[in-house]
């Protein structure tokens, strides 16, 4: 598995992964119920791809925000 994730890019999604977490967990009105637990998935979707710094999605759409070493 070629990395094909930058470090902006790594940073944004666990930003936005945290986000999500502390929202469904203070149950904040429009994150809660069945939208709360897709929110709560994508967001470890999220977190999970910005840990191992590869997302299957670019492969398809060829994208890549890595430096090149």
């Amino acid at each position: 598995m070629k990395k094909n994730m930058g470090i902006a890019d790594r940073a944004i999604r666990i930003l936005v992964a945290v986000i999500i977490a502390v929202l469904y967990f203070t149950k904040t009105e429009p994150v809660t119920g069945t939208v709360g637990m897709i929110l709560l998935v994508i967001g470890g979707i999220f977190l999970l791809t910005s840990v191992i710094s590869f997302c299957p999605l670019y492969t398809l759409l060829g994208v890549n925000t890595c430096k090149k070493d």
